[in-house]
């Protein structure tokens, strides 16, 4: 008989080389899975929700595993798996079992993204490597106009990166949130799914706009050219977190 179970993962990316299994160097999917083949005795692969890219965080990534072996306590095996996981700055939040009809990222009906900017003069020390520092203030006001002609469904061409796998560039924006708590800027996007460095696409040139580099005419151009070249240079990785996955 084979299960199946779902798992929540929290990460910190900043020293690994993203989600998914890479030729050189850790990833959440070859740490994660090699721990639970260990406890398992067993051969297990892992299949995530999202690929995120080397330095992104995580609240809540969802992958699923088959397993022919039934999990009696999930709080013991949480516990085993963070005693090995915790080195490396991973954690399993939950675990669930699951249909085999489940399946973590094609199930999955929302994906929840947050980009956090520290704009402030002064660069950070406890939040090092996980904000982007921006020193000149943001016009919020002008960011939240831009990200208005986000929403809907539209061709994001311009945000793709050219190594996307995805066979069309058409995603459907449900939500853009963008609010300033103190000294930082927290954007939220909302999509069913995104393309590869979409969402720090996205900020990079709601930022330009925020700077006043960039009219909101000209921002409106670069969006509905589908021209990556005229995209803005993409957020840094570290300040991205992939806050919540929705089945």
């Amino acid at each position: 008989m084979i299960y199946r179970y779902q798992i929540i993962i929290e990460y910190d990316g900043a020293n690994l080389y993203g989600f998914q299994i890479q030729k050189k160097g850790n990833t959440v999917q070859k740490l994660v899975q090699s721990t639970i083949s260990k406890i398992l005795k067993e051969k297990i692969k892992i299949t995530g929700s999202s690929r995120t890219d080397r330095g992104v965080k995580s609240w809540g990534q969802s992958a699923h595993f088959d397993t022919k072996k039934k999990i009696i306590s999930t709080k013991k095996f949480i516990y085993s798996l963070n005693f090995f996981l915790n080195k490396k700055l991973i954690s399993i939040l939950e675990i669930k079992k699951r249909n085999l009809s489940f399946h973590a990222r094609y199930s999955a009906k929302e994906r929840i993204y947050q980009y956090i900017v520290l704009n402030r003069l002064a660069s950070p020390s406890i939040d090092k490597n996980k904000v982007w520092h921006i020193r000149k203030k943001l016009n919020l006001k002008l960011m939240k106009k831009g990200a208005k002609k986000l929403l809907g469904t539209h061709d994001f061409s311009t945000f793709r990166a050219s190594n996307c796998y995805s066979e069309s560039p058409i995603r459907t924006m449900k939500k853009i949130n963008i609010k300033r708590i103190n000294k930082k800027v927290v954007i939220q996007f909302k999509s069913k799914s995104f393309l590869r460095n979409q969402v720090r696409s996205m900020v990079g040139c709601l930022k330009y706009l925020g700077e006043k580099k960039w009219s909101l005419k000209k921002f409106t151009e670069v969006f509905k050219s589908k021209k990556r070249i005229l995209c803005a240079p993409p957020a840094p990785s570290h300040g991205l977190f992939l806050e919540k996955v929705i089945y």
